[in-house]
């Protein structure tokens, strides 16, 4: 078995809504039928024994090492604890070849989590059993990995509590920095930090003094104490103070240095030396009573708990060692914050602490003796949480509302000293003693004892009011042909409507109409970059195929998926798309992944297009220059929405209601002139239509929208040449040669001429066809060559192209060329006033500005 390709799915892909590692792999003919390999699964299940039920035959056909490959990949990554369900094998058309798509949730565990599968999987196909795999361990990795990449439990919280209220995320870092939203709607978040809080409040809230003065006057209760500069002043302010004391960093978050009833000069010595190894130290009134939590979002106390510091309990015969390596065993221990709770740690803290009462790791505390191993109750260093939220007293709440609120926090951790929360803080000389900016809220989220509080979901809503999802309108379209001039045009009637648009094409990204990228950005990472601008109100993409397959799509879900056509001469054969039903299978993404409340825009006289409707979880707008289309008339019988044309009209229809537009006034279509362009600008209407905008705007839009090189390039740009007729067109299939020359044909003209090249990596008979097509067309073919061959020997695409001119009716001259601004100089030399050239344009740009050249010459 090989692995000839493997590729991260980032979005929405042709083969799930899951995220995907997809491998292509190769399988010889004993391992097309493992159940023929005497002792496999005997192998494969001693190896791993839990890898689950393995099915002797799948879709009729019988278990491969491929189906193996990707049943255990995802196992491994179930049984590492990841929320992984979804698989699936494929056979492609090639012999021995089969596509498999494993859902992963960290792409970096999905990964390894093939790897270790094809491990496993070439172990049990050793037929002398000499190969060796530890599942256990593998398990283990997996699910270290998993804790290393995944979001921490807090922010983790809070983006659950995001998704599931339909609000789309994107982590910006490999750590806790996430966006929510999209363009002009977004939010962003660190942790439990959000982006309103602004640097200030978090430097106060690290600055301990300060904040105990601004609280202190806003009459929030708080210990006496002040910062100090050595040992010996700090023993000094604990005399001025009163002792028992606390000596902390007067700059330092989860309880580190922190050393609490400090009673004598040794204790305080010690505590001093371990404050000051993270900063200027901070000595203040040692509060009786129990160490409280309070989280404070936004105006509101949304959780409380109160933590108690890592101990044990003794049982008469075990050693404080041996109690603590028993208390670590619970499995919601573990390292670091990854888990509820974190191990207690027998470190020189801890050794100190059970100094101060008489014990070593290896004394053997009395039956019932509570042993506590730290002062501060941190979760970061073993302590333990209760939940008391439903306890706590309205006063005590107010006040720490209080605090949040004068730092200046919309998030904010109180923690609090008092005998308990039943009473307010006056009545028991209780007092807050620090405040956070970035509070921890696993405590909250999954207490040690008590029930978790909705903490993240309370933090979304300071995010975002009610109902609202973060999202801003996305439109997603794709097709053989059309789709980069219907994606400017739907762009242009957004910008119209006053919308701050994004948009990604094949010739860049555009912003509020500044191009901000070039090239072909019709991909993914080129949409997924325009949602990160904070000025984008709506965003159009186009969606290329290449795209889809290499890496999924840039968005969770669309408001609008519009599919112009579906051609056969559009990259078949490559990447394992033989057919026109598989390259509509690629196409019908975007639909299935519309919203609810969307729509998708098709092509009724498409069929492929038309049947598309079936996966689209919103509503349908069909659209046919033939409103008496079967599909088209239904579909209006039903009261539902179509585009058409009527004569020189266009009319988009509900139910009884109609709107028209008149082609006259849609200057692309050149008086409704040229079908295709109709068609796109029927398609560009639907999708108006479909985000609410309004009729005068999309007329207004459609009026205003030129077909130059400036609009829409290489798109039908029609130009005068000393009296004949210049268009600059990037069609390169079969599809589109069809389409040009029935727009050309609706064109006068003494005699027609055509420059044209191929894309090395069409099939030989997709472009035989394109210039079969247009043998019976032009009088004049001018052949050149593309800059680039895409893996074609020198030569070979333009003898395609003279095939396809064999036995052309028409075509009287042809010539080849070598270069393409040598073949556009040829062309234009030979025109006349009344004549025509069609100019297939492979360099767009570089094109369209040597045209701009020569006709400003010859002006």
């Amino acid at each position: 078995m090989d692995i000839i390709r493997t590729r991260a799915l980032r979005g929405p892909n042709l083969w799930s809504r899951h995220t995907c590692i997809e491998l292509v792999v190769s399988c010889s003919a004993i391992e097309q039928a493992v159940e023929q390999i005497p002792g496999f699964e005997p192998r494969l299940r001693a190896l791993f024994p839990t890898i689950g039920e393995l099915h002797p035959v799948v879709l009729g056909h019988p278990l491969t090492a491929a189906h193996v490959l990707e049943n255990a990949a995802v196992a491994l990554q179930a049984q590492a604890g990841c929320e992984v369900i979804f698989g699936r094998t494929t056979r492609a058309r090639e012999e021995g070849i089969f596509l498999v798509a494993v859902q992963y949730t960290e792409e970096a565990v999905g990964r390894r989590a093939v790897e270790m599968a094809t491990q496993l999987l070439n172990a049990a196909l050793d037929p002398q059993g000499s190969g060796s795999f530890d599942s256990a361990a593998a398990i283990a990795e997996l699910r270290e990995l998993d804790e290393d990449e995944r979001l921490g439990p807090s922010t983790g919280s809070i983006v659950d509590a995001a998704v599931a209220r339909g609000i789309p995320y994107r982590r910006l870092t490999t750590g806790s920095l996430v966006q929510f939203g999209w363009g002009v709607r977004q939010r962003r978040i660190q942790a439990a930090e959000v982006d309103a809080t602004s640097g200030i409040a978090e430097s106060i809230a690290q600055d301990k003094e300060l904040t105990k003065q601004l609280l202190h006057s806003a009459g929030v209760p708080v210990p006496l104490g002040r910062p100090v500069s050595s040992a010996d002043d700090g023993w000094a302010a604990a005399l001025e103070i009163g002792l028992p004391v606390v000596a902390k960093p007067q700059d330092g978050n989860q309880g580190k240095g922190v050393t609490v009833n400090i009673a004598t000069r040794e204790q305080f010595d010690a505590a001093y030396a371990s404050a000051a190894h993270y900063g200027e130290v901070m000595v203040e009134k040692f509060l009786p009573g129990f160490d409280y939590r309070l989280l404070v979002v936004g105006d509101r106390l949304i959780a409380a708990a109160r933590r108690d510091p890592p101990q044990v309990i003794g049982d008469g015969h075990s050693t404080v060692r041996q109690l603590v390596d028993v208390v670590n065993q619970d499995p919601r221990r573990g390292e670091g914050h990854a888990t509820s709770l974190t191990k207690i740690r027998l470190d020189d803290i801890a050794l100190g602490r059970l100094e101060a009462q008489g014990l070593t790791p290896e004394s053997v505390p009395a039956l019932g003796q509570r042993v506590v191993l730290r002062n501060n109750a941190n979760l970061s260093t073993g302590g333990t949480a209760t939940d008391v939220t439903d306890t706590v007293h309205p006063e005590i709440a107010a006040r720490a509302v209080d605090a949040a609120q004068m730092v200046g926090l919309h998030i904010c951790g109180v923690d609090m000293v008092c005998e308990n929360v039943i009473r307010p803080l006056e009545e028991q000389h209780g007092g807050i003693v620090e405040v956070n900016a970035a509070p921890g809220l696993r405590m909250h989220i999954s207490p040690s004892f008590g029930r978790g509080r909705p903490v993240g979901e309370a933090i979304v809503d300071q995010l975002y009011a009610d109902g609202d999802d973060g999202r801003v309108p996305v439109i997603a379209v794709t097709g053989t042909n059309g789709k980069t001039t219907t994606t400017r045009l739907i762009n242009h009637l957004l910008a119209a409507s006053g919308m701050v648009t994004g948009m990604t094409n094949t010739d860049g990204v555009y912003v509020n109409g500044r191009q901000t990228d070039s090239g072909d950005c019709s991909g993914p990472k080129s949409a997924r970059n325009v949602l990160l601008h904070p000025e984008v109100e709506a965003a159009v993409f186009e969606v290329a195929r290449g795209g889809i397959l290499r890496e999924g799509l840039g968005f969770d879900r669309c408001s609008v998926a519009v599919v112009t056509n579906v051609g056969s001469g559009d990259h078949l054969g490559m990447n394992y798309i033989h057919t026109v039903d598989d390259l509509a299978a690629v196409k019908r993404v975007i639909v299935r992944n519309v919203a609810p409340n969307g729509w998708g825009v098709l092509n009724a006289a498409d069929p492929h297009v038309a049947a598309m409707a079936g996966a689209c979880p919103g509503q349908v707008i069909y659209f046919a220059a033939d409103r008496q289309l079967p599909v088209m008339a239904t579909h209006r019988a039903q009261g539902k929405r179509t585009v058409y044309v009527d004569r020189d009209t266009l009319i988009a229809a509900e139910g009884a209601w109609r709107e028209r537009v008149a082609l006259r006034d849609v200057p692309i279509t050149r008086g409704g002139t040229l079908p295709f362009q109709v068609e796109n600008v029927m398609a560009a209407v639907a999708a108006a239509w479909a985000v609410g905008l309004d009729w005068d705007t999309i007329r207004r839009g459609l009026a205003s929208f030129k077909n130059d090189a400036a609009g829409v390039p290489g798109r039908f740009n029609v130009m005068d040449y000393k009296g004949a007729t210049v268009i600059a067109d990037y069609g390169h299939n079969t599809d589109a040669m069809k389409a040009l020359v029935a727009a050309i044909e609706t064109l006068p003209a003494n005699r027609r001429s055509v420059v044209i090249s191929g894309a090395g990596d069409r099939r030989d008979e997709d472009i035989r066809d394109q210039t079969a097509i247009l043998g019976e067309a032009f009088d004049d073919v001018i052949l050149y060559q593309d800059a680039a061959q895409r893996g074609r020997a020198d030569g070979e695409v333009i003898a395609l192209l003279r095939q396809g001119l064999k036995g052309a009716r028409r075509t009287a001259h042809v010539e080849e060329i070598r270069g393409e601004f040598l073949a556009i100089d040829a062309a234009l030399a030979r025109l006349a006033p009344g004549d025509l050239s069609l100019i297939l344009v492979d360099q767009v740009e570089e094109a369209l500005a040597h045209l701009a050249q020569r006709i400003d010459e010859a002006d």
